[in-house]
This record gives structure tokens, C-alpha cells and sequence, in this order.
């Protein structure tokens, strides 16, 4: 029992293992029939936390059985009757894995053994439970016992042969590892072979692969050579060729250098999307300095902390004019005219993210990593002078990176989609149509949308699908349609994207490590778990990022030693839950922490928590997604009001100047008390459902237009009626919502309107 105890918890079952096991009585038939020996069923739990000694857990198991057995008498069926569990088909109400103990001698022992070995081998039986565990000792001559057998009897919606095998043959390591070793932490004991262990820590992890010959400007530079004349890059009207293009970020970086740009600087980048903003960021990069992207509709009060923060040596708020450029020269820069050598290591660009502190956090990426992303990348799409990618992604979020420089390494062109084209699935379509397309990165978010409407639009073009999961519906409607669809996951800190997977049908599948990258799923104790077991997902290797700008502390705690790697390597803890696949896949599970993925922006609740609990009307908060309609996840705030209920739009409102649009709550309820556990912990899963679908607040429409507009408004909402004064953000509205809301106005009343005009006219 302590030993199959341990065996589940180190497969993520848990702590606190209840295992059923039947108290056998001596009746005359029960040598014919094992039926016979069961005349009641005990659950016998066992603590297995705080990584005890084999010898200590097999003292606790002792301790909690003899007090178990001294109630054995108490029917199985009364005790139920007592607890009322929750009920379920799916799976028994105490316990899900039953173990079987037979230790008789003689007969009675062999005939055990025999029906054990007949249930393993009949594919007939139905399992009671999720697994059964039936095992027999062996006597010998003198009643010596000789050994055990059994087998094990499972549910085959769970699980199937080769992976009950897999489990049996670790019962048995662990077995062996136990009575070799009982003073070893049951953590420590080993359940893995040699063969599988290299497996999970090196076969899955040969990724080596030649560095790219040259750095991203270098390579950029020789594309340019190559192709002067060829278009690089495309903006509405707006076409620059190669050699525009290298011609005005060369102009544009001596023009930064003699404004201080240096490697190891940065240049904060604040320009709305623009041929401009392209060769701003190129110009960046060839002046030595690493770039800040900042979104210019950020709330001022983050960007002034970004600003002051990242301390960059410039900070560009519009194109600089041709006139200032006028007296640079537009060739190649030399290497004398930088203040310094370029490394590798010299960083590339900084992106802030959401901090649980409160406060967004900058992840420094090194030029290197940047590179050695975009060979995996070339490798992997091989883009050509025929290709043409649409950029659809804020420059604030990194994945921008892979849309903007892939395509300008390889001599394809990069097609700069507006704003509005980038939030709108129809407009998004239309483009994609009229320019050619050839390959398109974008949120799963924003491919529901596409998805929804597309036909033959996607014909022919290379589908990348990435930051956040990728549902199995959209995963299917994807690959119908399209040319390829490759989902792809990575965390900022891992540059981009660390892992990818061809789709067919399998939408939590993110794949394997790219080129240089090492990928392992660890327990709590950092030891690498099975296949098909959960784990944390470290990463390690070529595309890591330095760190955190300015937090130490943060930085030695999420980048930590390798000790699977060469010495002074580290990796980097995701906080995803993953297990491996039998073909070596990463399949993605869930987060072992509050951060969460939102239309493709990572978050961290506790940033949004920290801002409520600032507002004088509110003394406690917690923050979470729910999905209470299917693909609609929504941010929702549950406070309890200092005083008074406060204000909800005041609320919104409030936050809207602190934080992004994506960040603001969708709903906020309030709550007398926020729910709690037993043992006083937070219970999320007691928070109310929002409502959204009470009366309207506002005057009913007074014409046929208005009723056909508070009918499309209450439909995408999914609430029953909407009245003209009642507000699109109020009643649970969001960015992406918005998109699909301009979508069906324009179908049904043939006019245009901008995803913009929500947030300035909401009712």
C-alpha cells in the first residue's frame, strides 16, 4: 500500500491517496471462487506529503491501517450512505484504485494467483474501478514465501495496455528501490529505467543544430544585397523595396548612434504600425541597441513605468523626418562607427509583461537567442522570395518578432496590416485575399473569429497558431482549410516560441523544442517524470532570455541551474503543466500558478488584484477567467466593497487608465464575503456565475434600426435583451467580442464601423 501510494503520487495524484482494499473472510468456497473472499471494503488513505523516508510512510500506512481495521465491521454501503459524496457514472465515490492483498498458504494462494493472471490476460472484464490491484504471495517447501504475483485490472476510457504495463513494471522499480533503500525520501526513489531516462532527458532533447551563419542584421543586410529591388515590405499604399528598406534603417541607426544608441541600450519605441515602425525597429538593431516596444494605447501611468524603468537612451514617439536623416550616409554601417562590438550577447529587444506584483516586468532577450529563433524558423517554413506573410500582431508582444524579421531574412515580403484589419476577421480575410498571403501568424482568439467566416480564403496558406491553447474544434476547422496549421508555444522568457507541432486533430499537443532547445518535465523535485505523467516544463538552452531588467531576485527564481546541461547552464521554469506523449510530444495540461493566457496576452492576475485593492471602495478582490460560454473565456472580479457597492463603471474606468484593454475585467461582482474553504482557503469554485442577462438599464430601441441593433448587441453578448443606454463593456464586452459585434453589423445593415468606436461610443 505505501508503495502504490507513492507510485500515484508521483503520477500527480496527490498527497492524500485513498485506496479501497476488500477484508476477506474464510468461507468454504472461497477456494473456487474468488468472489468468496470479500465481505466488506475498507478505504485506507495515505499521507504520503512532506517526501517522507519509505520507512516513515510504511509507519504512517501501519498507524492509519490498524485504526481502519478496528471499524472493519462498519458496512462499506453505510458509510457511504454517511459521507454522501458527490456522485458520479463516471467513477466511484471514495476511492478510484482498489489493492488486493491475498497472503494465504497453500491452494488457496495459487488459485489467486491463477484468477489474477486471468483477468490481466481476458479483455472482457469490466473494471469497477479506474485500476485494481490484485496480488498473491508464493510459499515454497516449509512455507517460505518465495515471492508475489498479481495483476492489474483497468478502466479502458482511461487508460490503455501499454501504459497500465508501463505502471505495473514501476510499481515493481519501486518495490525494489523501497527494500534497497527505505531511509531515501519516497521523492527520490527511483521509478524510471536507464533506457527511459535517457529517453525523457536526452533522446527528446537532441535538438543541436548549426548556429546561423551570420546575426540578424547580417543576415538582413546580404538578403538586401541580393535582392535591391525586390519589395521587403508593404503598408497600404506604402512599398519599400530591399534596398529602401536597408538604406533608411542604415540612415536612421547612425542618426540613433549619435544620439547615444549603444549595445546594451535601449530605444524605446513608441510608433503606431507604419512601413516606419519596420524601419525603425531594423535601425534599432543595426545601431548596436536593444528595443522597447511600447504600445502607444497603453495607459500613460504603465508607460511612464516602462520609461522609467527600462531607462532608454531615446525614446521615439513619431518617425524622424527625412530632413533630420539628410545628412547620413545610407550604406552599410561599419563596424568603427558603433560604440563598441555587437555580441551575441548584447540584448536584442525587452518586452514587459504582466507582473504579480502589481508592476509589468521587462524580459531581456539577447541578439543571439533572437537569431537562433529565426534559423529554427527558416528551417522549418522555408520561406521564399515568393512567399508573403501578414503581420497582424501588436509589436508589444514578442510572437511580433517571428512576423516582422522571418520574412526579411529570406526575401518574401512582409505585409503590414493596419489596426483595424488586424482586429477584424472579414477585413483580416480580405487581406489575406487581396495581397496574396502565403503564411499568417495569429491568436487561436482571433482564428475563432477567421475560422467562423472563412471558406476558401485560406487555401494555400501556412496557418501559425500560438499563445494560447489551441481548442480541438478551431484545430480541426484550421487544418480543413488550410495549406498546413502549426501550433506553437513558448513562453516571452524562451524568445517567442520554444516548441512546435504540425496539427491535425490534436489541439493541447504543442510539440517538440525547436532547434538548441532542451525541454523537461519535472516533479517538485526537479527529477524528470515518466512518460504520460505530469510535470512542470523547464526549458533550456539556446533562446533563453538574461532575465528580468532590474529584478534579480525574480530572475535567479524563475531561471534556475540546469543539472541536466553543461556547467553554468540554466533553465527556465514555464509554471505549464505538461506530460509527454509516447512519441516524445509535449502535451499541455494546465498552470501550476495564477497566471493565465487571454487572447494571446499573458497575464498575471495579481497585477489586476493589486490595482482593485488600490480603489478606496474596495477592501478584498480576487480575480479569475471563467468560460461559462463555450470558446467565450472572460476576465471576472469578484470584490467586497470597503463600504457602499462601488461604482462598476467608475471601476472599469479606473482601471481602464491603469492597465491595457485586455486586462480589464469583462464583469465584477460583488460579494458580501469571498468564499472560503474548510480550511480557509479561497474556494473558486464557489464564485458565482456573473450575471449579465437581467433587465435593461436603458430606454428600448424607437426604430427598426435600433431593434436590429440591440438584437445583434444581446446575440454576441449571449444575454437576453439589450436596451440602446445600456453599455457594450457593461454588459461583459470585450475587444475580440467587438470584432465579431462589427462583423454581424455589417452584414445585417451593410455599414462599417471600427472596433475603436466601441470603446469611445459603447451604447
Amino acid at each position: 500500500q505505501a508503495a502504490l501510494a507513492t507510485l500515484l503520487t508521483r503520477h500527480g495524484a496527490g498527497e492524500d491517496i485513498p485506496i479501497g482494499t476488500p477484508i476477506a473472510g474464510r468461507t468454504d468456497d472461497a477456494t473456487d471462487h474468488l468472489i468468496g473472499f470479500f465481505v466488506n471494503t475498507l478505504v485506507l488513505r495515505t499521507d504520503t506529503s512532506g517526501n517522507p523516508t519509505f520507512r516513515d510512510l510504511l509507519t504512517r500506512v501501519r498507524d492509519t491501517d490498524l485504526t481502519a481495521y478496528a471499524h472493519q465491521d462498519l458496512p462499506f454501503e453505510r458509510l457511504v450512505e454517511a459521507l454522501n459524496p458527490t456522485r458520479s457514472l463516471a467513477h466511484h465515490p471514495l476511492f478510484q484504485t482498489m489493492l488486493t492483498l491475498h497472503n494465504t498458504q497453500g491452494a488457496k494462494a495459487e488459485r489467486f494467483a491463477d484468477l489474477a493472471a486471468e483477468v490481466v490476460a481476458s479483455e472482457s472484464v469490466s473494471a469497477r474501478f479506474d485500476l485494481s490491484f490484485a496480488l498473491a504471495e508464493h510459499f515454497g517447501d516449509g512455507n517460505v514465501c518465495e515471492g508475489m504475483s498479481g495483476g492489474v485490472t483497468y478502466s479502458t476510457a482511461l487508460f490503455d495496455r501499454e501504459t497500465v504495463r508501463d505502471l505495473a513494471d514501476r510499481l515493481v522499480r519501486l518495490l525494489a528501490a523501497a527494500v534497497a533503500h527505505p531511509g531515501r525520501p519516497v521523492g527520490q526513489l527511483e521509478i524510471m529505467d536507464a533506457a527511459e531516462r535517457r529517453l525523457v532527458l536526452e533522446e527528446w532533447n537532441d535538438t543541436a543544430a548549426e548556429p546561423p551563419a551570420d546575426s540578424v542584421v547580417g543576415l538582413f543586410e546580404r538578403q538586401a544585397r541580393r535582392s535591391p529591388d525586390a519589395t521587403a515590405v508593404e503598408f497600404g499604399d506604402t512599398r519599400l523595396s530591399y534596398g529602401q528598406l536597408n538604406a533608411r534603417a542604415n540612415r536612421l541607426a547612425r542618426h540613433l548612434v549619435a544620439r547615444g544608441a549603444a549595445p546594451g541600450r535601449f530605444v524605446a519605441v513608441a510608433l503606431p504600425r507604419s512601413a516606419e515602425l519596420v524601419v525603425t525597429l531594423l535601425a534599432v538593431l543595426k545601431s548596436g541597441a536593444a528595443y522597447l516596444p511600447v504600445d502607444p494605447h497603453y495607459p500613460a501611468d504603465r508607460v511612464a513605468y516602462m520609461l522609467d524603468d527600462a531607462g532608454p537612451a531615446l525614446t521615439l514617439t513619431e518617425p524622424v523626418a527625412e530632413a533630420e536623416l539628410a545628412g547620413y550616409a545610407a550604406g552599410d554601417l561599419d563596424a568603427g562607427e558603433l560604440r563598441g562590438p555587437v555580441l551575441g550577447a548584447h540584448p536584442a529587444y525587452a518586452i514587459y509583461t504582466s507582473g504579480s506584483t502589481g508592476r509589468p516586468k521587462g524580459v531581456v532577450v539577447p541578439r543571439a537567442a533572437l537569431g537562433n529563433f529565426l534559423a529554427d524558423m527558416g528551417r522549418r517554413f522555408a520561406p521564399t522570395d515568393g512567399d508573403r506573410l501578414l503581420a497582424v500582431t501588436t509589436v508589444g508582444f514578442d510572437i511580433a518578432g517571428l512576423e516582422i524579421f522571418l520574412p526579411l531574412l529570406h526575401g518574401a515580403v512582409l505585409v503590414l496590416a493596419d489596426e483595424e484589419t488586424a482586429k477584424d476577421p472579414h477585413a483580416l480575410l480580405r487581406a489575406v485575399t487581396a495581397s496574396g498571403i502565403t503564411m499568417v501568424q495569429a491568436t487561436p482568439s482571433l482564428w475563432q473569429g477567421v475560422g467562423a467566416v472563412a471558406a476558401d480564403e485560406l487555401a494555400g496558406v501556412r496557418v501559425l497558431v500560438g499563445g494560447e491553447a489551441l481548442p480541438h474544434e478551431l484545430a480541426r476547422t484550421l487544418t480543413e482549410r488550410a495549406r498546413s496549421v502549426t501550433n506553437l508555444y513558448g513562453p516571452t522568457e524562451v524568445t517567442i516560441w520554444a516548441t512546435a507541432a504540425d496539427v491535425a486533430e490534436s489541439g493541447p499537443v504543442i510539440g517538440v523544442p525547436l532547434a538548441n532547445t532542451s525541454a523537461y518535465v519535472l516533479d517538485a523535485a526537479l527529477r524528470p517524470v515518466p512518460v504520460g505523467v505530469p510535470g512542470e516544463l523547464y526549458l533550456a538552452g539556446e533562446q533563453l532570455a538574461q532575465g528580468y531588467h532590474r529584478r534579480p531576485s525574480l530572475t535567479s527564481e524563475r531561471f534556475t541551474a540546469d543539472p541536466y546541461g553543461p556547467a553554468g547552464a540554466r533553465m527556465y521554469r514555464t509554471g505549464d503543466l505538461v506530460c509527454r506523449r509516447r512519441d516524445g510530444a509535449l502535451r499541455y495540461l494546465s498552470r501550476v500558478d495564477q497566471q493565465v493566457k487571454l487572447r494571446g496576452f499573458r497575464i498575471e492576475l495579481g497585477e489586476i488584484e493589486a490595482e482593485l485593492v488600490r480603489q478606496p471602495s474596495v477592501a478584498e478582490t480576487v480575480v479569475t477567467i471563467r468560460e461559462d460560454r463555450p470558446g467565450d473565456r472572460r476576465l471576472v472580479a469578484y470584490v467586497v466593497p470597503a463600504g457602499p457597492a462601488p461604482d462598476v463603471r467608475e471601476l472599469r474606468e479606473r482601471l481602464w487608465g491603469r492597465l491595457p484593454e485586455f486586462m480589464v475585467p469583462t464583469a465584477f461582482v460583488t460579494l458580501d464575503a469571498l468564499p472560503l474553504t474548510p480550511n480557509g482557503k479561497l474556494d473558486r469554485k464557489a464564485l458565482p456565475a456573473p450575471e449579465y442577462d437581467g433587465e435593461p438599464a436603458g430606454r428600448g430601441p424607437r426604430g427598426p434600426r435600433e431593434e436590429i441593433l440591440c438584437a445583434l448587441f444581446a446575440d454576441v453578448l449571449g444575454v437576453a435583451r439589450v436596451g440602446i443606454d445600456d453599455g457594450f463593456f457593461d454588459l461583459g464586452g470585450h475587444s475580440l467580442l467587438a470584432s465579431r459585434l462589427v462583423s454581424r453589423i455589417r452584414t445585417a445593415l451593410g455599414v462599417e464601423l471600427s472596433v475603436r468606436q466601441f470603446f469611445e461610443t459603447p451604447t
